[in-house]
């Protein structure tokens, strides 16, 4: 894979080569200028996938270069360095465009996180298993993969939400994707070239996330040396997702809920209100309505956020979508581990249809990586899997029977299901070592192509649609 491009624009000569040297060290491809007249005539003649750039220089400074590239290449993320400790003039950058900014000094450590963050923002692609027949217009997703017919729902409701500023609710058990999906309605919207905000309602305590939210004022507590920008000034424009809204306590949801019906907030601290301009994406693992119900979730502020719901359906209800997310994660990670791209064989797949997933698509992502880990030759083999996965997923449906009437039906449902793993088992050997083609498959195995359909209908294994669209 072509290594990341990253050009250093700054006028000090020890602050490019100490960025040259930091991420030179993590495999990027690093040029430096030091004026944005040098920057310019470097872009003019190759690309970059990142500028990091000083905001203060001498005749020109970041903030111009900032706005030059989001008018001519607003695909390069951009991270502006400041050495001042003024917050307006990095949230400035920030509402201008900039993907994060950084403050003299900084460590190597901080400059990779947040270079990596950039190129996680930059990381986003077309949806390659659906063609313009199944959605009204070309949308821009980010990893989410899936033809089950569930998915292709939610593919239409977000084509369709992502063109208003409707307030909406996503609501799917943990590790689902649900800010995958808030990611797709913004990069889809009129405020995609704004910033996208994610914010965390379980990881920080009440009295922080409201500071972080709202902001605060020099004074307004101990420890509050500046005046702080909150979420809702820095995702001004652009589109602000409260992951695990239902963890919100009681207070925060009165002081959400005058948010969004007065479309003003003021700072921890403050007396002036001020004005925000904000698409609001929520998300939550819980029900939300149950929670109205015992008085744990405030009932108005249920109702502005359950504008259009977003129900995402767990990975156990779609399964059919695994060998596509298996051979997706299975390209990233050979990449990401210097492997040469593996596939999974027949049992290894049998294995990963059979187990329920109750961590959904991060469980499977995490278990896929664990696998390239572990494997040895050219394809994934059940070893590479968890024991718990396969111990699962090969598990007698049954307990021990009592009398001959429960012996008899028990084995025969035993029989029954040996039978239905074999024939699944084989259908997937033999179409995994076919790319899928059902022609090949059934001409290498011996059967009529009409009889490898009805098995496949039997079991409910669908062909991908990108094979099939081949």
């Amino acid at each position: 894979m072509e290594a990341v491009k990253i050009l250093v624009v700054d006028d000090e000569n020890v602050v490019l080569e100490s960025c040259e040297r930091a991420l030179t060290s993590q495999g990027y491809n690093v040029s430096g200028a030091q004026s944005v007249d040098h920057a310019l005539e470097k872009m003019d003649k190759e690309f970059f996938d990142i500028v990091i750039v000083d905001m203060v220089m001498p005749k020109k400074g970041g903030i111009e270069l900032l706005r030059v590239i989001k008018q001519t290449r607003p695909q390069i993320q951009v991270i502006m360095i400041t050495g001042y400790s003024s917050i307006d003039t990095a949230v400035e950058s920030i509402k201008l465009g900039a993907c994060d900014y950084l403050s003299k000094p900084f460590s190597p450590s901080e400059l990779a996180l947040s270079v990596k963050n950039a190129l996680r923002e930059k990381g986003r692609s077309v949806l390659p298993y659906l063609s313009d027949q199944d959605l009204p217009v070309q949308m821009i997703f980010d990893n989410i993969i899936g033809n089950n017919p569930k998915m292709i729902e939610l593919f239409k409701l977000v084509s369709k939400v992502a063109a208003t500023d409707t307030t909406v609710l996503i609501a799917g058990e943990s590790g689902t994707g649900k800010e995958l999906v808030a990611r797709a309605i913004h990069n889809n919207s009129h405020r995609k070239d704004y910033n996208f905000v994610v914010v965390d309602c379980l990881s920080l305590s009440p009295n922080l996330l409201e500071s972080e939210l709202f902001g605060h004022t020099k004074g307004s507590f101990t420890g509050a040396y500046q005046e702080k920008a909150g979420f809702f000034e820095v995702a001004s424009r652009g589109t602000l997702f409260l992951d695990e809204i239902g963890d919100l306590n009681f207070k925060l949801q009165g002081k959400l809920l005058r948010v969004i019906q007065e479309r003003k907030y003021v700072p921890v601290g403050g007396v002036k209100p001020k004005e925000t301009d904000i698409r609001l994406i929520t998300a939550t693992n819980k029900n939300l309505k149950k929670m109205v119900e015992t008085g744990a979730f405030r009932e108005d502020l249920f109702y502005r956020l359950y504008v259009v719901p977003i129900f995402i359906p767990p990975l156990r209800e779609r399964k059919e979508d695994i060998p596509l997310l298996v051979d997706h994660f299975l390209k990233k990670f050979s990449e990401k581990h210097k492997r040469p791209e593996l596939k999974a064989c027949g049992r290894a797949m049998g294995c990963l249809l059979a187990y329920n997933w109750p961590g959904n698509i991060r469980e499977l992502e995490n278990t896929i990586e664990r696998a390239v880990i572990n494997c040895e030759g050219e394809e994934i083999l059940p070893q590479d899997l968890p024991d718990s996965l396969r111990k699962e997923s090969s598990e007698p449906l049954c307990r021990t029977p009592e009398n001959i009437e429960e012996l008899k039906v028990m084995k025969k449902q035993l029989m029954q299901k040996a039978v239905e793993d074999l024939e699944k088992e084989f259908l997937i050997n033999a179409l995994s070592g076919n790319d899928w083609n059902v022609s090949r498959a059934a001409k290498q195995v011996g059967m009529l192509r009409t009889n490898l359909y009805r098995l496949l209908k039997k079991h409910n294994i669908e062909i991908p649609r990108a094979v099939k669209d081949k």
